[in-house]
């Protein structure tokens, strides 16, 4: 009984090479995935851990200390309690923004810090519904006027920018529907002394009695999708091997024992 070998050509080397190249790319995004998930349970256990620290207050965001850029990515995301009067007059709309799968507008309003000289900080306060018959009609925000209004949230920086094309609206000083908002320009267009990075307001839905949700995307979420797509690279990467070797060395150079000897 001698084994039955067929002859290896171009081929079979081509096919060599498509296989070794599937499996190291897909071995490579696999372990993409999982340094992506480290990423993000570092990410988490920053959170946690500046989340465990005292709130900060608003002079701390309007301290020319806080300027730099180490400073402020240290104060991201961490707890912050502010005081102050709302600046209705300078409110923006940031359209086209979604909460829950729904678009609508983030609504943005500056509050001017109580205390002789403070500082003005940018508030997103949370999401409303847009009109989508009049979609130039602004949504009714109630803003509660008076010296003392009391805010809750986290720090973030800048709002997130979305696609728009050349000559959109995130420049426009007359209009308070925008697509994107630039803090520089806005700081300009209004005069106001504004901290260099917003808050996110914290807090149920109407808790403050404006009618504005804020169900806030959860930051450093997901990690169980990176590591269920890196399951998926390596079992795709564990198949190729599989289909090669069955099919290119199992069935190509080992004869079947039901078959006769030559």
């Amino acid at each position: 009984m001698t084994p039955l070998r067929r002859p290896v050509g171009l081929r079979f080397w081509l096919i060599t090479l498509a296989a070794v190249v599937g499996m190291l790319v897909t071995a490579s995004l696999g372990r993409w995935q999982l340094s992506r998930a480290a990423q993000k349970e570092s990410l988490q256990a920053m959170l946690d851990a500046r989340g465990a620290l005292p709130a900060i207050d608003g002079r701390t965001l309007t301290d020319p200390a806080s300027t730099a850029p180490e400073a402020q990515q240290a104060l991201v995301h961490r707890a912050v309690e502010l005081q102050g009067r709302w600046l209705p007059e300078h409110t923006v709309y940031l359209d086209n923004r979604q909460m829950q799968g729904r678009p609508g507008f983030f609504v943005l309003t500056p509050l001017q810090l109580a205390g002789p000289g403070a500082g003005v900080v940018l508030v997103q306060r949370g999401w409303v519904a847009r009109n989508f018959q009049d979609r130039t009609q602004l949504p009714p925000v109630n803003t509660p006027m008076g010296a003392d209004v009391r805010v809750q949230g986290r720090v973030a920086a800048a709002p997130s920018r979305l696609y728009e094309f050349q000559g959109g609206n995130s420049a426009q000083g007359s209009s308070r529907i925008r697509q994107n908002l630039d803090l520089a320009a806005y700081r300009t267009e209004t005069g106001l002394a504004l901290a260099p990075l917003t808050v996110l307001q914290t807090g149920p839905a109407g808790e403050a009695g404006d009618g504005l949700q804020r169900d806030w995307p959860v930051v450093g979420a997901g990690v169980e999708k990176h590591y269920g797509y890196a399951f998926q690279w390596f079992g795709l990467c564990g198949l190729i091997a599989l289909l090669y070797v069955w099919f290119q060395i199992v069935r190509r150079f080992i004869r079947p024992r039901s078959q006769p000897a030559a």
